[in-house]
C-alpha cells in the first residue's frame, strides 16, 4: 500500500475498529474531519494516523467513507468544488443501508465503490477477522487494505443489509424476551445485566463454533425437540 495515499472520514466505532488494525500493520492513514480538534484527538490514539485538510483530499488515491447512511451524500456534496477535483480519488462507500448505486447516481463524474462490513464494529475492534462485501472489481491495493482487517468477498450489497438487519432483529428480540423473563421471576437487575453482557454473547459465540458445554447442549436439544 506504500504507493497509495489512503484517507479516512468517519471516526466512530467502525472507523476506530479499522484504524486499530491498520495501526497494528503500520499502514499510514490520513484522517479528515470538519472539526480539526476531533480529528487530532482521534489520531493521537494511533501512531499510523496523520491529519489531512479538506484541500488535501484530491491528492488521495483512496478515501474511505465510514459514515452513517444519511451523512454520505451531504458529505460528498460539501467536498465538491472547482478547487478540490475528486475525479482521480476512489471514494469507498461503507454505509450499510445506502447502496453505492444510489451514491454514484448523484455523483456520476466521481469514482465511487462500495465496501460493506458484515458484522459488529466492537467484534472487529477486539478480534479483527472481519468480513467485507463488495460488488465491485477493485484494484489489489484497495483489496489488500481490507484484507488486513479480515476477508473480502464479492457479493451483492443487499445481502449485507439483510444479514445485519436479521441478526440485529433476532438479538434485540432475544434480549427483550430475557428482560421480560427476569422481570417475571423478580430477578435483580444486576443478574439481568450479567446475562446480557456476559452469558448471551459467549453462549452465541460458543454455539457458532460448536463448542457448547454439556449444560448448553442439553438446552439446545430441549429446544429442538419442542419443534
Amino acid at each position: 500500500m506504500k504507493q497509495n495515499r489512503i484517507g479516512l472520514a468517519g471516526i466512530g466505532k467502525l472507523g476506530s475498529a479499522m484504524m486499530k488494525h491498520w495501526c497494528d500493520q503500520q499502514i499510514p492513514i490520513g484522517v479528515y474531519h470538519p472539526n480539526k480538534s476531533k480529528a487530532e484527538q482521534f489520531i493521537s490514539r494511533y501512531s499510523n494516523g496523520y491529519l489531512i485538510k479538506k484541500e488535501d483530499i484530491n491528492e488521495l488515491t483512496v478515501f474511505i467513507l465510514a459514515l452513517p447512511s444519511d451523512a454520505v451524500v451531504p458529505f460528498i456534496s460539501q467536498l465538491i468544488s472547482p478547487q478540490i477535483p475528486l475525479e482521480n480519488t476512489c471514494l469507498i462507500n461503507m454505509a450499510t443501508a445506502l447502496t453505492t448505486n444510489e451514491v454514484s447516481s448523484k455523483f456520476p463524474a466521481l469514482s465511487i465503490a462500495g465496501m460493506k462490513f458484515m458484522g459488529h464494529s466492537t467484534d472487529l475492534y477486539e478480534h479483527g477477522n472481519g468480513l467485507f462485501i463488495t460488488e465491485h472489481s477493485l484494484p489489489d491495493g484497495i483489496l489488500e487494505l481490507f484484507r488486513v482487517l479480515g476477508e473480502v468477498k464479492r457479493d451483492s450489497e443487499e445481502v449485507v443489509i439483510n444479514v445485519n438487519k436479521s441478526a440485529t432483529y433476532q438479538a434485540v428480540k432475544a434480549a427483550i424476551e430475557l428482560e421480560k423473563e427476569f422481570a417475571k421471576k423478580n430477578l435483580p437487575a444486576e443478574y439481568k445485566n450479567r446475562a446480557l453482557t456476559s452469558l448471551f454473547p459467549e453462549v452465541i459465540r460458543s454455539y457458532s463454533k460448536g463448542t457448547l458445554g454439556h449444560f448448553a447442549i442439553e438446552i439446545v436439544n430441549e429446544i429442538k425437540n419442542r419443534r
